[in-house]
């Protein structure tokens, strides 16, 4: 179906009910209102992915809906097939919305070739692979160990007995190999182990060994070349080979990434110790030819002959010699430069923007949020160092109480003096939003992730400051309760039932929870009390901020309703 020749790009905009997404078109005019608490770019079907209360549909480029938002999860449409999650599982969509899949699976992935491999577990608990086709039937039986995905019209499969196989399209034997381990195919080449756990080869569709097993790690062929690791330990060593397993790059590199049209990104460690701290990449040819220095912090695939590059400072686009391309525009800030539609796409330093090809301007969010007259709350930005980057709020209009409750909310916010020319051991990003505001009273949410370097993850923290516009006092817990009562007993009790009956807290560590504190954190909202717990405070890092929701008419009778902070937000 031709699709009309309108270009939309998602775009954000903060306003009193946070952050919402929407679409604008090349002049920088919303044509679909922001309300969306996230939204995709539009695909070459004219179909984009957007979050709506949590849930997931997808819009056209009308602003209808060819599905209504009502799916935990929508993937981006490969082969005009989109993967699906609901409450039963992973399901299969085509461009309309059509449910293609008669039953609910444990895993779908996305489409290649006509084929995407499914995953079911059996009655014994075993996780069982196998293949659907473009109208969601069960084309190869989901019978196998593994799977992998179809390339060059064929993929690997594991057996009951663990011997690795070739099967084609329709699931026919094509060849079996009695190796430990098999991987995915690429030019005409498979990975394989002799051995669990042993050094990784080549061998071709026939099982013959072409390529020694010698490395620890290796990527599939393409382009002629693949990325091979040698390192025993923890310090990589990566290069790459031809397919007669000869370095057309050597092993001595820290990383190695693909960015297509015959080029590579070669990583040097900042710090040879610490090697996760951090790299500069240079720009390589596959035939080993290095065109550049150690010169950029990150780069992406070519598109359009050209790539885009930060170094830590600037982002901008380099061309297949790796040299900044003099006539595309650059930006100040970490991120990516990508071609969408008749635009340039900024995603730098956790902010979406869109420039035109020569450099201008077309729309980035708003930094100012007006409440009502004079208040308004100002977003500024803290980028001491390249890896500490902090938004935060400062509220206007308050008079002589201005000063030190700003002053509270960079302190709330971490900011505070970071050395700028020093490799920090972790990384910090701090955001902000609007979540509550009525008559006098401002809940913010402020946001933050500690990463320390090599870690298997960060730390994220949530705080909100309620903020009494007029005598710039900050609220805390018992501010919202009658002196002398016996709030924290209560809340205690309420939060220990819904632990007890309600199913989505089974997640809760057994014996975990043992009741509030006074100054337990908390926000309000127009009819309820939330109260949360940090992530691992009483179940697992998973699981989040755990929140608990109490409606005020439970707890009438212990709230101040002639205190300062009730009649902040209620008459």
């Amino acid at each position: 179906m031709d699709q009309p020749q309108i270009f939309l790009y998602p775009a954000s905009f903060r306003s009193v009910n946070g952050t919402k997404w929407g679409y604008i078109n090349d002049r920088g005019q919303f044509m679909i209102p922001p309300q969306y608490e996230t939204a995709s770019n539009f695909q070459e079907n004219g179909l984009a992915i957007v979050q709506l209360q949590g849930k997931y549909g997808v819009l056209n480029l009308y602003g209808k809906y060819v599905v209504p938002p009502k799916y935990e999860w929508i993937s981006s449409f490969i082969e005009q097939r989109a993967v699906v999650i609901d409450e039963e599982g992973f399901k299969v969509i085509d461009e309309r919305g059509n449910l293609l899949t008669s039953k609910a699976y444990d895993f779908i992935a996305t489409y290649q070739q006509g084929r995407a491999v499914a995953e079911i577990t059996d009655e014994k608990e075993n996780e069982r692979y196998g293949y659907l086709d473009l109208q969601g039937r069960e084309i190869i039986s989901l019978k196998y160990r593994s799977a992998s995905d179809f390339h060059e019209n064929k993929a690997v499969i594991q057996m009951e007995n663990k011997t690795y196989a070739l099967i084609g399209r329709r699931g026919e034997m094509l060849q079996s190999y009695p190796y430990a381990f098999v991987g995915a195919l690429g030019d005409g080449l498979l990975a394989f182990q002799k051995e669990e756990n042993g050094k990784v080869g080549f061998i071709d569709l026939q099982g013959n060994i072409i390529i020694s097993p010698r490395y620890t790690g290796v990527q599939r062929f393409e382009e002629g070349r693949a990325i091979v690791n040698i390192a025993e330990g923890y310090m990589d060593r990566y290069g790459l080979i031809d397919t007669r397993g000869r370095f057309t790059l050597q092993p001595i590199y820290d990383d190695m990434l693909r960015l297509g049209n015959q080029r590579i990104a070669i990583g040097k460690a900042t710090y040879p110790a610490k090697p996760f701290l951090g790299k500069k990449y240079a720009v390589a040819d596959t035939n080993g030819r290095i065109f550049t220095g150690f010169l950029y912090d990150w780069i992406v695939p070519y598109e359009h002959h050209v790539a885009s590059a930060t170094d830590g400072k600037y982002t901008f686009f380099i061309n297949e010699g790796g040299q900044r391309v003099q006539n595309l525009p650059w930006v100040e800030g970490s991120g990516v430069l990508s071609f969408v539609g008749r635009l340039i796409r900024v995603d730098v330093d956790y902010r979406t923007s869109y420039i035109t090809r020569n450099g201008r301007l077309v729309w980035k969010q708003n930094t100012v949020v007006f409440l009502r007259p004079p208040y308004k709350v100002v977003e500024e930005k803290y980028k001491p160092n390249k890896d500490y980057l902090v938004y935060y709020p400062q509220i206007h209009g308050m008079g002589r109480m201005q000063e030190p409750v700003n002053d509270r909310l960079k302190q709330l916010s971490q900011i505070k003096y970071i050395p700028p020319n020093v490799q920090l051991e972790e990384s910090y990003l701090g955001d902000f939003s609007i979540y509550f505001y009525k008559k006098n009273l401002l809940v913010l949410q402020l946001d933050g992730y500690r990463y320390p370097f090599g870690a298997a993850h960060g730390m994220p923290t949530k705080i909100y400051p309620h903020i009494n516009l007029i005598s710039g006092q900050f609220y805390q817990l018992e501010d919202l309760f009658k002196k002398g009562s016996s709030y924290v007993a209560v809340l205690s009790e309420i939060i220990g039932k819904q632990i007890k009956e309600d199913p989505q807290y089974s997640y809760v560590f057994p014996d975990a929870y043992q009741g509030i504190r006074k100054d337990q954190p908390f926000y309000v909202g127009e009819d309820d009390l939330y109260i949360y717990f940090e992530p691992y405070e009483i179940a697992p890092y998973a699981a989040g901020f755990v929140t608990f929701k109490i409606p005020y008419f439970q707890i009438m009778s212990i709230i101040d309703t002639q205190g300062s902070f009730w009649k902040s937000f209620h008459d």
